[in-house]
């Protein structure tokens, strides 16, 4: 059965983060909540955490999961990052935009889009998420938690957990957590590029 963890949406218990930091270094999978609703985390090189995220979504190897670093330093072990590319992302970040970027050989292959040397990536706002990050000092390999056949997305953890208790390992309760998707941008051409419309203002990217 999954553990709950009620933590402090603002103010995150140390002892409860560390204890989250011990799960996904030990393999787990968790269910926690971002600026954008509830996502479904793994380390970076856990394969067996990956198949069970999957499985949960019911998508096969081709639904590519999105990096979650901390900050912009983070974000340059993984991604392709030019000065121009900086500057906007240094102004937009943390939010709710999901990047496209060229990847770096820090990203397993498998983990990259089939037909480009392209990866997603994220920086939260969201403080709980952000302690995490820290905690397990690495970025988070993340899925957006829509399970299989659901109409709905899932905002309260007591129910996450009722669905999934034989799933995951841990479920992060901070209250409710509304699902509104990011701003999904493309910047691995000359311009940004829109993929999908959210959250994140897009005129700063000459989109809107």
């Amino acid at each position: 059965m999954s553990q709950l963890f009620n933590i402090h949406l603002d103010n995150p218990q140390l002892r409860l983060i560390t204890h989250t930091a011990e799960i996904l270094r030990d393999g787990g999978v968790i269910a926690y909540p971002t600026d954008s609703g509830y996502a479904l985390g793994c380390m970076l090189g856990n394969v067996e955490a990956q198949t069970r995220i999957r499985q949960i979504r019911g998508v096969d190897d081709k639904h590519l999961f999105t990096l979650i670093c901390r900050n912009l330093s983070e974000l340059g072990n993984y991604a392709v990052v030019s000065n121009s590319q900086f500057r906007l992302l240094k102004a937009n970040t943390p939010g709710a935009y999901t990047f496209i970027l060229n990847a770096t050989r820090e990203v397993p292959r498998k983990l990259q889009h089939a037909k480009r040397n392209a990866v997603g990536i994220r920086v939260p706002q969201h403080a709980v998420v952000q302690a995490i990050l820290d905690a397990i000092d690495a970025p988070l390999l993340s899925m957006t938690l829509h399970i299989a056949g659901d109409q709905e997305v899932l905002s309260e953890a007591w129910e996450i957990r009722d669905r999934l208790e034989t799933m995951v390992d841990l479920v992060i309760d901070v209250g409710h957590c509304v699902a509104r998707a990011t701003s999904v941008i493309d910047l691995t051409g000359e311009a940004p590029t829109l993929i999908r419309v959210g959250q994140g203002d897009l005129a700063p990217f000459g989109l809107a």
